[in-house]
């Protein structure tokens, strides 16, 4: 399979999301991506000070430009942050202090920055007033995606009429205990037909009982995975960074953050995920559209 994940926040020992990324670190990514079968990836950059993603935003584009192996790997960016609910439990690994309300003149400083190459932007919806800035980002043919977020029906069904086309991670970047009912989970499921879903694959961030619940509510042919990597996929049991966090992978690859709070993004590879699909008794076919071909049609990217 040629695999397509649009959440890769590092990979093989290389932190995407380091102030001092080199050309030559995003090419050894780029390289590890490809011979697991990834083709394709948007690198990810998560919330930061402003200044701190745009410089972050920079050198990426500066590692594509420079090396074709970046340039063929990374299809573009995803841009998650900063604008995320700052609530316990839905800012999840986000630096909570460095979160902010949207606005059209932030975004367009970090469009700026990434120099073109914007394919997704994650925030919070309510965190958008009049969802000005879904609009604008909709306009510009970029995919808005919600996430780590607590918006009412409501507030989803406006920002959908405003340009909101899919949601990042759903199960994950909200709190370990919800509302029975009215949570942003089962808010999300009901409005399926309007929303591309992604899921974080890897048999842990959703147990795969739960994931191929979530995907029969969904529905198969609305959902993607993805696997949100950080730099210790592929890479083995080590101390590792993602942004500000120093992270301790132990022996179970589980990227947990220092308290054991929370999860700190994946270190799955996509030939993983595929295995736990594949294990959860899904068909070739099937799989293929949720890690191949399915990515690449929400991004317009063929």
């Amino acid at each position: 399979m040629s695999f397509f994940d649009l959440q890769v926040n590092g990979y093989a020992g290389i932190d995407f999301n380091s102030e001092a990324l080199t050309t030559e670190e995003a090419r050894v990514a780029c390289e590890a991506m490809r011979e697991d079968g990834t083709t394709g990836a948007l690198a990810t950059v998560i919330t930061d000070s402003m200044e701190g993603m745009k410089g972050k935003l920079r050198r990426l584009v500066k590692a594509r430009e420079e090396d074709e192996v970046v340039r063929e790997t990374l299809a573009g960016l995803h841009i998650e942050g900063p604008f995320l609910n700052p609530a316990h439990g839905f800012i999840g690994a986000h630096p909570r202090d460095c979160a902010r309300p949207a606005t059209v003149d932030a975004m367009k400083e970090l469009l700026e920055a990434a120099a073109g190459l914007t394919r997704i932007v994650t925030l919070a919806p309510e965190c958008d007033e009049r969802f000005a800035t879904t609009r604008f980002l909709a306009g510009e043919d970029i995919v808005v995606s919600a996430g780590h977020c607590d918006p009412s029906l409501d507030q989803l069904r406006a920002a959908i009429d405003a340009g909101l086309s899919m949601f990042t991670h759903l199960g994950n970047g909200c709190p370990l205990q919800l509302q029975r009912h009215d949570n942003i989970v089962e808010r999300v499921l009901s409005l399926s037909e309007d929303l591309w879903i992604c899921f974080i694959g890897d048999g842990v961030h959703v147990p795969p009982y739960a994931l191929r619940n979530y995907l029969r509510a969904a529905g198969i042919e609305r959902s993607l995975m993805v696997t949100d990597a950080i730099s210790a996929a592929r890479a083995g049991p080590g101390k590792y960074t993602l942004a500000g966090w120093d992270l301790e992978i132990g022996e179970d690859m589980i990227a947990r953050s220092p308290d054991g709070s929370h999860f700190v993004g994946s270190t799955a590879t996509m030939p993983l995920v595929a295995d736990v699909l594949q294990e959860m008794g899904m068909e070739d076919e099937e799989i293929a559209d949720l890690c191949c071909k399915r990515p690449r049609e929400v991004i317009g990217y063929s």
